[in-house]
């Protein structure tokens, strides 16, 4: 890579370099990734210089950030938890072939934003991982706009948000976040990354597992199925409600619960995508 001030590099080390971040030439002014060169002004900015996927600086190289690119690093962040992501469950996720997650792994691997072993599945590198968190916290943001700002619903806010998260500016998304107050969390109950990518995980356990008579409080709900949003919302089983476990049928069979003085009857399945912490005594 030749033509970016060296600063850039210092400042932003292995991670997507802010959309206005000034780009400074030494003595021609270009940008050449992988061969191809890129013209500038001196004034112009990234997000003037590319419209819609600003790129990252990983190591020594200017890597271009494709929609696909970070749909797959999302998605890679969600699946790995503490561990790797298997290939199969990328494929199953994000609806492609195993042929395509693999052709796209070799990909990111040698753009530096993952790491592959054979049959030990796929990790994001740390500047993986920042680009991640960051589309990450423009979906969450986007979400709860949508839904307390604007009205959306369900399935919509979340078709919405995936569409908006790869093109809005770093001006935009801190206009939503004082719009909103500073928000640490989505409707769904998932935390918001912050600017620095920081991410508060909280611990929770499936609804499925506590015990009867046990009070609980709504932690966050799976966001898979905006019908089931739908469904949970309409019986008021969303985050920050509190209830209590009447009974649990053996078998995996429905479980009853009681929520503000009112009795709910819902299936073991449905239970699984709601997760809880214990409530205060």
């Amino acid at each position: 890579m030749r033509g970016v001030n060296a600063s850039l590099h210092d400042r932003y080390p292995g991670a997507a370099l802010p959309w206005n971040t000034p780009i400074k030439c030494r003595k021609a002014p270009y940008i050449q990734y992988r061969h191809v060169d890129f013209l500038y002004t001196g004034t112009q900015s990234f997000r003037q210089a590319f419209s819609h996927h600003p790129p990252a600086l990983v190591g020594s190289n200017l890597v271009m950030l494709s929609q696909a690119v970070e749909d797959y690093l999302k998605t890679i962040y969600k699946l790995q938890g503490d561990g790797a992501a298997s290939t199969t469950d990328i494929a199953r996720v994000m609806n492609v072939s195993s042929a395509s997650v693999t052709n796209m792994i070799k990909r990111l691997a040698g753009m530096g934003l993952v790491e592959h072993r054979s049959y030990r599945g796929v990790t994001l590198t740390p500047a993986g991982e920042k680009i991640a968190l960051e589309i990450i916290r423009h979906h969450r943001l986007l979400e709860l706009y949508l839904k307390e700002v604007m009205g959306y619903d369900w399935k919509a806010l979340h078709e919405e948000a995936e569409h908006l998260e790869h093109h809005i500016s770093e001006e935009f998304e801190n206009k939503i976040e004082e719009i909103l107050g500073y928000p640490t969390h989505d409707p769904h109950g998932d935390p918001i990354p912050t600017r620095e990518g920081v991410i508060n995980e909280q611990a929770t356990d499936p609804l499925t597992e506590v015990e009867v008579g046990r009070s609980v409080v709504i932690q966050r709900v799976s966001d898979e199925n905006p019908e089931l949003l739908h469904y949970l919302e309409d019986m008021g089983l969303m985050p920050r409600a509190e209830l209590c476990v009447v009974d649990k049928a053996p078998f995996h069979g429905p479980i009853t619960l009681r929520l503000k003085k009112k009795e709910h009857v819902i299936g073991h399945h449905i239970a699984s995508h709601v997760f809880v912490v214990p409530a205060e005594e």
